[in-house]
């Protein structure tokens, strides 16, 4: 039974809710912290590209799992630890055992969320629903049943009581009673400067750091003694994942604005693809016409017009967006008569017949002119055929309308020659199998419309993309620097490249003679490079799938109904947001 895609159940759905719960909890943190670039990718939070990590347990809520409230909570103590949290003090004084690590970090992130201003009521009843959530998911998991998971939540809760957190349920107090006395007598002393010191990050870091050691020397000691009676009791990955102590490396993605560097884009944690072609000589470019009967795209095109006509899209509403979009000032002629500005000579016998006229001269006239051009990359394998009668009406709609606007339009689209390899494929097993031997499939590359072809003439063309048996497997990487190639050809202010896709690249031979990710590498590495360069601007729109771990601006498109005009304005928002490069 297929789902609809307001069911519960469709992942689609699922996922475009959880993308828009990600756009306005980022848009929060940035609000609150001023930190512009700070973003979700991959569902990852990032800046300048690198991911922002969240080491404190109760930072990690789960899609599907925890409510509206529980993310709420998270980003405003995300916008709290950006705006009053020293990364370069922090990181000088965070210990380097993991237990005492994840302490430390505790600490810090609940000092922080203690300083909430009290004319913030909402994010203070935020923050005390997420803490709470998280201990109750801790407390049913059954982690509490193992003394090391009891000795660290019990710190957990008594420090953020310490810190202003608000009074515990009565049967958590029950429950880390006799812990909390049995730490209090190590920690006591350091634990009560908690609180008196929460407003200075460096006197806090002292007392927090010996209750940091002194909890790693009681796990350690624990452990020997249980391990010299037989009852060895390793930390479980249940209770590693509640605290977070899977954290990343030293120096991997450092604690914010201050320390974050590198290209924007690249993803620290992937190494770069060492991509090869083996055999380029039979990869192909052609003009989708030329693959289609001249009859059967005439039919195809009236297909294409009787949808879009059924569809009823406001087509000059659609226009007008898009000019408020692209258009820029630009200097077009003269405004005359006025009462000041340049001197107009063709004026001055006015002045001598009337002395009290003063309008005598002119003014440069701004007006709004569109140097734009925007390439729709369509993505060509085989699993978008489905898909592929909406995603032409979005594109030969969005072509009509920009060029209307005076912006030029490329339409692309990038396949392979063959299933499984081609040409390249049987001269590579001809030559022994050599090991690593890069792409074995020929790169076909399709032309639907040119930047200087006019819509009226290429209309027929567009209607190329509905014949589905030219959809192969898909080069994402290549596909996008050759579309990259032909932008920058192309003399132009703004350049906006849009990739529309169903998923990661794929090609089997390639896959199977190299690693399993040669071409998911590729193309992060290719995206990596657009993104930091900047000389074009580029997004994403992902058919049935979240392609946010690729693109820095993607938006998951819902083709479960035929597109309207709500489907065009996240598109616009989508360009807005590559365009401001935001």
């Amino acid at each position: 039974m297929t789902t609809t895609s307001n069911s519960p159940q469709d992942p689609a759905a699922a996922a475009r809710r959880q993308q828009r719960l990600e756009e306005l909890c980022a848009a929060l943190i940035r609000a609150q912290s001023a930190q512009a670039e700070l973003r979700y990718r991959g569902h990852r939070l990032e800046w300048r590209g690198r991911p922002y990590p969240l080491r404190a347990p109760h930072l990690h809520p789960e899609p599907g799992l925890d409510d509206l409230g529980s993310f709420r909570g998270v980003a405003d103590a995300i916008a709290l630890r950006l705006r009053h949290n020293d990364p370069g003090l922090h990181r000088r004084r965070r210990p380097a055992p993991p237990v005492a690590r994840l302490v430390f970090e505790l600490l810090e992130q609940l000092r922080v969320e203690s300083l909430v201003e009290a004319h913030h009521p909402g994010s203070r009843r935020n923050l005390h629903h997420r803490f709470s959530a998280w201990s109750n998911q801790f407390l049913a998991s059954g982690q509490t049943e193992t003394h090391v998971g009891l000795l660290l939540f019990t710190l957990a809760q008594m420090s953020w009581v310490q810190l202003g957190g608000g009074p515990l349920e009565e049967t958590t107090e029950m429950l880390i009673e006799s812990t909390r006395m049995f730490l209090l007598r190590d920690i006591g002393p350091a634990f009560g400067l908690l609180r008196r010191h929460r407003h200075d990050q460096a006197a806090f870091a002292e007392p927090a750091r010996h209750i940091a050691f002194c909890l790693h020397e009681l796990v350690d000691g624990l452990g020997q003694r249980l391990a010299a009676e037989g009852k060895a009791e390793a930390l479980s990955e249940d209770t590693k994942r509640a605290f977070g102590l899977l954290l990343e490396p030293e120096g991997d993605g450092d604690e914010g604005p201050a320390t974050a560097a590198g290209p924007s884009g690249s993803r620290p944690d992937r190494p770069a693809a060492n991509y090869r072609v083996y055999d380029d000589r039979f990869d192909q470019e052609w003009p989708a016409r030329r693959r289609v009967r001249p009859e059967l795209l005439v039919s195809l095109r009236d297909t294409l017009d009787r949808r879009i006509r059924a569809q009823g899209l406001n087509l000059n509403l659609l226009t007008k967006k898009l000019h408020r979009l692209l258009a820029r000032p630009r200097l077009d002629g003269w405004r005359f008569g006025e009462e000041d500005g340049r001197l107009d000579g063709r004026r001055l016998p006015a002045l001598v017949t009337s002395a009290a006229d003063r309008r005598v001269f002119k003014q440069e006239q701004p007006a709004p002119h569109t140097e734009a051009v925007v390439s729709f990359l369509i993505d060509n394998s085989g699993s978008m055929r489905p898909h592929m009668e909406s995603i032409v009406m979005l594109v030969d709609t969005l072509a009509r309308a920009l060029e209307r606007v005076g912006a030029r339009v490329e339409i692309l689209g990038f396949t392979t020659g063959h299933w499984n390899g081609g040409q390249p494929l049987r001269q590579w097993q001809r030559s022994g199998r050599p090991a690593n031997p890069g792409r074995l499939n020929e790169r076909c590359h399709l032309v639907y419309k040119e930047a200087e072809r006019p819509w009226r003439r290429a209309r027929k063309d567009i209607a190329a993309l509905l014949k589905g048996d030219l959809f192969r497997e898909g080069l994402d990487g290549e596909a996008l620097q050759w579309a990259e190639q032909r932008l920058l050809a192309l003399p132009a202010r703004d350049r906006l490249l849009l990739v529309i896709s169903d998923g990661c690249p794929m090609d089997t031979a390639t896959r199977q003679a190299n690693g399993q990710d040669i071409l998911d590498l590729h193309l992060r590495q290719v995206t990596g490079r657009l993104e930091q360069e900047g000389l074009i601007r580029l997004c994403a729109l992902g058919v049935g799938l979240d392609l946010s771990d690729y693109y820095r601006h993607s938006r998951l498109l819902d083709l479960a109904r035929a597109p309207d005009n709500r489907v065009f304005d996240e598109i616009l928002a989508l360009m807005a947001a590559a365009m401001a490069g935001k």
